[in-house]
């Protein structure tokens, strides 16, 4: 069975509702910084703060969406999500129509928008697990990634020129349309969706315990736990480099808004690339040999930004590295991400999902904050060096157990990945 196959009306309605808010959420990236510094006039400080507190305090707010997430439909938590998403981004141009558009008002956006991603992929992800076959996992997850890679590509160009000529709140105000669109698409999925497992004690609210449970399931995997350490901190160390790069490339090396767009712009085709390799790799040569293969040549890229030269010599350097470093991750993304929905159990889906999220979004804040105070003194080419250091050393809290497995199941993963009898179940 190809991976070109339909895999049912629901998933392509499923589909469509996320290629539609990919591409809003691209469309208008980082316009609420740009709201802050054009319409607030914020410094350097405000904006940093935005973007960390953003992330961290909607990791917060998270936590206990994971449980209340668990066991109730996930269709409507998923349109619940979009609309409230919808409603806080529009808020903003609302507000500066009116004249009443503050700082505070930013952060609450940015925070809620935060918490409604978690909730929503949480809940997307545990959707997906029962809404397309077991044998169909991987071929789903590797389509989400295509279409992410392409509304990276082509959104963020689109979104830069028409905040050129409309201002930043327009793109707002697209994105939350985004949300809306998305929203009617998850409504028609149909048929009804099945009730979830109901909870041992259906009436009792959810404890301490329950909002740890997705945390205590990853950390007591004996793969999925060197797994998490190893795409937290890697995930975090890509994101720390993202604005010093910016400073480097726009400010001491004198590169263009256009140069620097595109030099990011251009390598998402690797994105398209790695995605539709993904499943061909594991067909060939066994989930567990692709996914330490692709992990460890994601970590050998970064390091190679730190070497970035003024003119087109820098530029084409930057586009080689982003390039080899965005096709890595576009294969491991969705192999990896095919195996952590099987090895999470049906009534825990979310809580894990989250558990995952929330901890990268808050380590990535932390790292990225880190990392800029680290650029203060010492200059961001040499924080961007140690970042990519860093990484080099992240394959070794890859799982050692996968890599021997792969090595001996290599050819029963490649053809069986089309078996339910074959896939690992918890």
């Amino acid at each position: 069975m190809g991976a070109g196959r339909s895999l049912g009306r629901g998933f392509g309605w499923l589909w469509a509702a996320y290629s539609i808010s990919a591409f809003g959420t691209w469309l208008a990236f980082d316009a609420i910084p740009m709201v802050a510094i054009l319409a607030l006039h914020a410094g350097t400080a405000e904006v940093s703060a935005l973007a960390a507190v953003g992330l961290a305090v909607g990791a917060a707010v998270a936590v206990p969406l994971g449980p209340w997430v668990e066991f109730r439909r996930k269709r409507p938590v998923m349109t619940a999500m979009d609309l409230l998403r919808c409603a806080a981004l529009l808020s903003l141009p609302a507000a500066f129509a009116l004249g009443a558009l503050t700082f505070t008002q930013l952060l609450v956006v940015s925070v809620v928008v935060a918490a409604c991603d978690i909730a929503f992929n949480a809940a997307a992800g545990a959707h997906l697990k029962g809404l397309v076959a077991p044998e169909d996992l991987l071929v789903a997850n590797a389509r989400f990634e295509s279409t992410t890679w392409t509304a990276t590509m082509v959104g963020p160009p689109l979104g830069g020129a028409a905040i050129g000529m409309f201002g930043p709140l327009v793109t707002v105000a697209a994105d939350a349309v985004s949300y809306l669109l998305s929203a009617l698409g998850i409504r028609a999925i149909g048929p009804a969706e099945p009730a979830p497992a109901r909870r041992p004690e259906p009436v009792r609210p959810a404890r301490a315990g329950d909002l740890l449970d997705g945390w205590r399931h990853v950390l007591a995997h004996p793969v999925l736990r060197p797994f998490f350490f190893n795409t937290v901190l890697v995930n975090s160390l890509i994101m720390a480099t993202v604005p010093l790069l910016a400073v480097l490339m726009l400010g001491r090396l004198g590169f263009a808004p256009w140069q620097y767009g595109l030099a990011f712009a251009v390598p998402c085709a690797g994105g398209l690339i790695g995605s539709r390799l993904a499943r061909r790799l594991v067909v060939r040569h066994g989930r567990h040999r692709v996914l330490i293969a692709s992990g460890v040549l994601r970590a050998c890229w970064v390091p190679g930004l730190a070497l970035v030269r003024p003119g087109a010599p820098g530029l084409l350097l930057v586009m080689a590295v982003e390039l080899g470093l965005i096709t890595s991750c576009a294969v491991f993304n969705p192999v990896f991400a095919t195996y952590r929905l099987e090895q999470a159990p049906a009534d825990r889906v979310v809580r894990v999902l989250s558990a995952w999220s929330i901890t990268a979004k808050a380590t990535t804040a932390l790292i990225t904050a880190l990392w800029g105070l680290l650029a203060v003194f010492t200059g961001p080419r040499t924080a961007i060096a140690l970042a990519g250091a860093l990484m080099l050393a992240t394959p070794f809290l890859l799982p050692a157990a996968a890599l021997r497995d792969g090595g001996s199941r290599a050819r029963s993963d490649g053809p069986a990945a089309d078996s339910p009898a074959a896939r690992p179940t918890c």
